[in-house]
Formats: C-alpha cells, sequence, structure tokens
C-alpha cells in the first residue's frame, strides 16, 4: 500500500439535498450540467472507486454531500470502506437518520458528523437550513439525535458553518449536552461556481469568526475546537466529486482531475493540489481510529 500525501479523502456523493443552505459549496451543478445528467456515478463504479483510494493507502474516508443519506447505496459504500481497512464517517444534516439506519451501521461506520448551524427555527430559515426550504429540524430532534448516536457508539463530531446570521448565538447548551469528540467550526467561505450569487449575504470578516471562536474556547474541555477559517479550509483538503474524479478549491474554484476509474488514482490526484501542510495546520491529521 502507497503512502499518500494527505491519509483522509471526502468523497462527495451528490444526491439532492433536501436542504437548501444559501451558503453551500458543493453543489456541483457543473458536475451535472456537463457529466452526470443523474448527478452520480452508478453503484458498481462508486464501490470501485472506494476499493481504489483504500489500496492506495488513503485512510479515511469521509461520504459528504449532497446529503449522502439520500444515496440509495450508501451503506454498501461505508462497509466496503470499512472492509478495505479505512476508518468511515458520514457528514449529514440528520434529517434521515434514524435508529435503523444507526442500528444497521454500527459494523461498518465509525463516525457521524452533524452539521448544526443554530437551534433557532427562524435562523435556520434564514440560512436555508431547512427541508424544501421550509422546515427545520427542531431543537429537541437534534438532541434526539445526539443521544441516539451517542447510545449506538459512534464517534460524534458537529460541524458548523459560522456567518452573519449565526455568528452571535451560542452554542453552550448544544455542545454540553452532545460532547461531541470534535466540533468543526467552519468560517462561510465563497466557490466560484458553487456558491456565488448567493452567499455574499453571508459572508463575515475575519474578526468575527475569530470572536465567535473565543467566546467557545471555554467548552475545550469537553470537545475538540476545530476551528477552519476561510485560509484554512481553501485547499487543505483532498476531495472526490461525484463523477469520481480528485477536485480541489486552491484557486477559489472547483478545480478537477480525469476520472479516477480512467486514469487510476495516482495520476488522477496528481492533477490536483491540496497542500498537506495546510491539511496538518488545520488539524486534518489526527487519532481517527476509535474503538467500539
Amino acid at each position: 500500500m502507497k503512502k499518500v500525501s494527505i491519509p483522509a479523502v471526502n468523497y462527495h456523493l451528490w444526491e439532492p439535498c433536501n436542504m437548501r443552505c444559501h451558503f453551500c459549496f458543493a453543489t456541483f451543478q457543473d458536475v451535472k450540467s456537463t457529466l452526470l445528467p443523474k448527478g452520480h456515478l452508478p453503484k458498481e463504479e462508486s464501490i470501485k472507486v472506494v476499493k481504489a483510494i483504500a489500496e492506495h493507502g488513503f485512510e479515511k474516508i469521509t461520504f459528504a454531500g449532497g446529503e449522502p443519506t439520500s444515496c440509495p447505496w450508501l451503506d454498501e459504500l461505508i462497509r466496503t470502506a470499512k472492509e478495505a481497512g479505512m476508518t468511515t464517517t458520514i457528514v449529514t444534516n440528520g434529517t434521515r437518520l434514524d435508529r435503523e439506519f444507526l442500528e444497521r451501521n454500527r459494523p461498518y461506520l465509525d463516525w457521524i458528523a452533524l452539521s448544526v448551524d443554530s437551534l433557532d427555527h427562524d435562523t435556520n430559515l434564514r440560512m436555508g437550513r431547512a427541508v424544501a426550504g421550509k422546515r427545520t429540524i427542531a431543537r429537541e430532534r437534534y438532541l434526539e439525535l445526539i443521544s441516539d448516536i451517542h447510545e449506538f457508539g459512534y464517534g460524534l463530531k458537529i460541524n458548523t458553518v459560522v456567518n452573519s446570521h449565526n455568528n452571535s448565538e451560542k452554542f453552550d447548551d448544544l455542545i454540553l449536552h452532545a460532547r461531541p469528540r470534535r466540533w468543526k467550526i467552519f468560517q462561510v467561505t465563497p466557490i466560484a461556481g458553487q456558491n456565488d450569487g448567493k452567499v455574499e449575504g453571508f459572508l463575515i470578516p475575519r474578526q468575527e469568526f475569530n470572536a465567535f471562536i473565543e467566546r467557545h474556547r471555554h467548552l475545550s474541555f469537553v470537545t475538540t475546537l476545530v476551528p477552519e477559517n476561510e485560509e484554512q479550509i481553501i485547499g487543505s483538503y483532498a476531495m472526490i466529486d461525484p463523477a469520481g474524479r480528485f477536485f480541489d478549491d486552491a484557486e477559489g474554484t472547483h478545480r478537477y482531475s480525469e476520472p479516477i476509474l480512467t486514469v487510476g488514482v495516482e495520476q488522477a490526484f496528481a492533477q490536483v493540489a491540496p497542500d498537506p501542510d495546510k491539511f496538518l495546520e488545520r488539524g486534518g491529521q489526527y487519532d481517527w481510529k476509535l474503538k467500539k
């Protein structure tokens, strides 16, 4: 197995997200309009992509979206990755997460990253974090999901995108209840071709993002805070798009490789430029192996 410069990869499964977050940086409308009318690879090819990156030395895979739990064969992808030796994660808005899913995937899924940008109904509506742009997740439902995730023994992360609508909100009660192993706090970031034309009203200056971090720094005794400002986010992730290509955002837009299944992992990865130093600087390398 080869040694890769960045051992973790995000595999974006473009399934139409049932939420309409206005600042989303992974809409992949460009992929759908140019390459994949259905929005994703067939199941068999998606599984081959997972096997290929595992054989090439990637140690951790995060299934993101869109909304990955909308993918009909997500379970098979998770199992394939785990049996190939990778640590497995999903990033989800929680709308399709239930106890049946948690029970079914317990042997193969290690981490669940729950996206929570606010517990306030009106704030979530303004941000578009609502099903069909109308129905938000109630505070009580978030707390119930968190309790279920703990009960089934998953590693819990909370992902929060700080923007102009939630930057004054306090997350103390949520984090004290959830006690996630990691709380990833992102500064809302513009990506050309993905969220331009929508994200502009959500942008905040660096000092406001830093103020949000400092206001929650005292929660470090219950979780590991992982702040990622715009500069730390850009160019620090190894990512695969729904068409099975590596891509990066080092230049503020998505740049894609040739398909992994066509040219191989090594050649495709060499065509993009995620920065391994930035990956380390943002805390991308940590002890992600869990004992269940």
